[in-house]
């Protein structure tokens, strides 16, 4: 049992710890791959993962690999409801307060694969804790599977596929509603996402770490920039 490896695939700075502490925390050899081209079946091959962990990986995942590895994947809604792209944003806009993880095992179709297991997450927050939440979850979820063996099971239920958000669709220009902007400020307030904004002719305005104040009011960092 102790020779078994695993591999834990992510691009995002929060899981480079992971790695750290499941090879402290657990008897197993656990791997990392942080980039797109090292995510190669000839690489793979000379590892030889029993499981392959992606916490957070934007690349498509080729179908040699998942065919050949346990390929495990993590999506922040409860699957079938929100298959496809910026499930966190998709989720905000209509107005969730809670969701879940679910783990699902890497498939032909997108987020269309058997589920090992699902954990609730709040929506509370910006968008960063709550991918710092989400990123514990992840880790428990890791090591439930690989301790428990978890063997994933057919997804149930009539799917609900979302689109994957535009940078356009993050001006706040036309909304009309003091909740609905601190949503959109807040849901967008991580790395790599694109910041709510609203333009005039001559600038873009851009914003982070909203704040209600009142119920008519928010405070927010502004960032303008000159077109």
């Amino acid at each position: 049992m102790n020779s078994m490896n695993f591999i834990i695939a992510s691009e995002k700075k929060w899981n480079k710890n992971l790695v750290g502490k499941l090879n402290k925390d657990t008897p197993f050899t656990w791997g990392s791959i942080n980039k797109k081209e090292d995510l190669s079946i000839d690489h793979l091959k000379k590892i030889n993962p029993q499981k392959i962990f992606f916490p957070h990986w934007s690349h498509i995942i080729p179908k040699e690999i998942y065919n050949r590895f346990e390929c495990v994947v993590f999506h922040m809604t409860d699957l079938p409801y929100g298959r496809g792209g910026s499930p966190l944003q998709n989720l905000i806009v209509r107005g969730h307060k809670s969701t879940k993880v679910s783990a699902l095992k890497v498939g032909d179709g997108i987020d269309t694969g058997d589920i090992y297991l699902k954990s609730p997450l709040s929506l509370e927050g910006t968008a960063k804790e709550i991918f710092e939440r989400a990123n514990d979850i992840i880790s428990e979820q890791i090591l439930t599977i690989v301790d428990k063996g978890l063997v994933p099971k057919q997804q149930t239920g009539e799917p609900t596929i979302f689109k994957r958000r535009t940078p356009e669709e993050s001006n706040i220009s036309e909304l009309n509603e003091v909740e609905d902007i601190y949503d959109y400020i807040r849901m967008l307030d991580a790395e790599g996402y694109p910041m709510a904004f609203i333009e005039t002719k001559n600038f873009k305005f851009e914003f982070n770490a909203v704040e209600k104040v009142d119920n008519n009011s928010l405070t927010a960092n502004v960032r303008i920039i000159k077109k």
